[in-house]
């Protein structure tokens, strides 16, 4: 099939992702510590090439530092992999937070199937400005260099057993753990029944883009005709809670209880600052106090968060730049006035949504475990008309 197809032409790590064990999608401040530590002949300088010392020094934009981007990638391409064609690769991925088994391969982000209706289906809203962003990162490199993660949406799961069946007793050609202790294993296919059986599978169903919503969005933003993603139906994927950290707000626990008080919210003073279970409860880590506050009825938690907490009370605009995603796991910025810490999104409510036609609030899911960027990369080749 056309809308799901392999790599034309990659590139498999020889060894270990050259550079700092933090993926490209990481918070900007943790990109640009580490690459403070070691930019030069790094992958993720590949990927963040205007927050390496050297452009920020100088003044770089992104599209300023794109050149040496590409010199950059262009070494790496020769040094740290090797050229592979025609593929698709097997993938797994296991640890502490869950395990993903599917198919990495290139999958057009704008296709539709014979009702007209788009294969690949965002879950969650998108930034506007990391869309352009990333879109002008893919346009500008002409490399996939990580993958978007897509589920596909069916009453059961036969990917799994597809893709392990089609690689039994087979060596993975990369084997690696990552600094979380996830064990990342890939494989290759090259043309052949076992390849066919798998894109057939991957392909089988609507893909919900689990992990990824701005890779895919900028693939599309860019025109380009495919995208390099994981297939995976898991089989045990975790969704895991996304927060809101406020920064340069110089609000007190005291002045942000008043705030929420006033519009009819209740606020308590709590002794527990571990992040609530169940949703419709927010708790806010404050630097001299936690704090309690039950949400209004009748909406999702991210939604309720910033436009009520947020907007409304406080008069702070959550797109800008006082209000920052945090994952779960994550340690906040150290200059946070506070952090408001949400419950994980229940799976069926990120199913029924979807199903729905409608799209969960910007960075409120956070599926794990993740593909690990810079395993293999894929040429981005052609564009749309």
């Amino acid at each position: 099939m056309s809308w799901i197809r392999p790599v034309e032409r990659g590139w498999v790590v020889r060894e270990e992702v050259p550079g700092p064990d933090v993926d490209e999608f990481a918070e900007p401040d943790r990109v640009v510590a580490a690459l403070h530590r070691r930019h030069e002949g790094t992958l993720l300088a590949v990927q963040h090439p205007h927050r390496t010392p050297p452009a920020i020094e100088q003044g770089l934009g992104l599209l300023d530092a794109l050149p040496h981007a590409r010199s950059t990638l262009s070494v790496l391409l020769h040094t740290a992999y090797r050229a592979v064609t025609d593929v698709v690769a097997p993938y797994e991925v296991d640890g502490p937070d869950g395990t993903a088994c599917g198919l990495l391969c290139l999958v057009d982000p704008a296709a539709v199937d014979a009702d007209g209706l788009v294969r690949v289906r965002h879950s969650e809203q998108v930034y506007p400005e990391i869309v352009a962003e990333r879109a002008r990162v893919l346009a500008g490199l002409g490399y996939a260099t990580s993958a978007a993660m897509l589920v596909p949406v069916a009453e059961r799961d036969t990917l799994t057993a597809a893709v392990r069946a089609a690689v039994a007793g087979e060596e993975p050609v990369v084997s690696t753990v990552d600094s979380g202790g996830r064990r990342h294993r890939l494989w290759l296919l090259g043309p052949g029944p076992r390849r066919e059986t798998v894109l057939a599978e991957a392909g089988a169903h609507p893909l919900m883009v689990a992990d990824g919503n701005h890779r895919v969005a900028a693939a599309a933003t860019a025109r380009l005709t495919g995208l390099l993603a994981l297939v995976t139906a898991g089989p045990a994927l975790r969704v895991g809670a996304f927060h809101r950290v406020l920064v340069g707000t110089g609000l007190t626990a005291a002045a942000l209880a008043e705030a929420w008080r006033r519009i009819g919210l209740s606020v308590a003073e709590t002794p527990s600052a571990e992040r609530p279970t169940h949703t419709g409860t927010v708790v806010v880590r404050c630097p001299e106090a936690t704090l309690r506050v039950e949400l209004p009825a009748g909406g999702e938690d991210h939604a309720l968060v910033e436009e009520v907490l947020v907007r409304r009370a406080l008069g702070v605009d959550p797109e800008g730049p006082n209000v920052r995603p945090l994952p779960d796991g994550r340690e906040p910025p150290s200059d946070a006035d506070a952090v408001l810490l949400l419950a994980p999104v229940p799976l069926a409510d990120v199913l029924a949504v979807h199903a729905a036609g409608e799209r969960m609030p910007r960075k409120s899911t956070y599926f794990t475990p993740k593909p690990r960027s810079g395993l293999l990369l894929a040429e981005l080749r052609g564009s749309r008309p």
